[in-house]
């Protein structure tokens, strides 16, 4: 197995450079994609089932024994610290919930622009690579003859068709992958929100 990973490496580099340099920027791409998406499938998982609220009152008679099992749950122990710092200083006990969680809200967009980048730009990409596959395949018909040139019309041909694939095959999968990313990110936003206006609440800052 160990004698074949030389060949298959050589395998890829062919077949990467029969594509021309527009497949190693798309393979490039790809690589930036999946660690964004990874990145937000590891962060946005919830780790936690039931309401906000169910959670909170677990926090509240659990204490430090509450299991940490997601984004969530660490949320809601800051926040309730905040909380309790908030009512012992006599602060704005909502702001200062926001300002705990202000960076909870930073991290589960983390990466959400470069998606959405990295899908807009592998097709556009893949178009470029193409355009220079056909001119390619163009100047091979208008030098020689159609059969003196057979190499290079195939081969230009090969290199549109390589790079259209490959920017398809980076855009589709990372558009519908993101869009889950996206409402799991949006679902954590309004549980923020909602983690906020129930801590806030008179009778909940007496039960804390």
């Amino acid at each position: 197995m160990i004698d074949k990973i030389p060949t298959y490496i050589e395998m890829f580099v062919n077949f990467m450079n029969a594509g021309g340099a527009v497949m190693w920027v798309l393979f490039a791409l790809n690589l930036l994609l999946w660690y964004g998406l990874g990145f937000r499938y590891l962060v946005l998982k919830r780790g936690t089932f039931g309401n906000v609220r169910r959670q909170i009152d677990k926090h509240m008679k659990r204490g430090d024994k509450q299991a940490m099992r997601g984004l969530l749950d660490y949320a809601i122990a800051d926040a309730l610290d905040a909380t309790r710092e908030a009512s012992s200083l006599g602060l704005k006990v909502k702001n200062h919930i926001y300002d705990a969680l202000s960076s909870y809200f930073t991290v589960i967009s983390k990466y959400s622009t470069l998606v959405k980048t990295v899908v807009i730009l592998a097709p556009l990409i893949g178009l470029l690579g193409t355009v220079m596959g056909m001119i390619e395949t163009f100047d091979a018909l208008t030098s020689g003859s159609m059969f003196a040139q057979g190499a290079s019309i195939s081969g230009g041909i090969s290199k549109a068709l390589f790079t259209t694939e490959l920017g398809l095959v980076v855009a589709v999968p990372g558009l519908i992958l993101g869009k889950i990313l996206d409402k799991k990110e949006l679902r954590f936003a309004l549980e923020f929100e909602q983690i906020a206006d129930t801590l806030a609440t008179k009778d909940m800052r007496h039960e804390i």
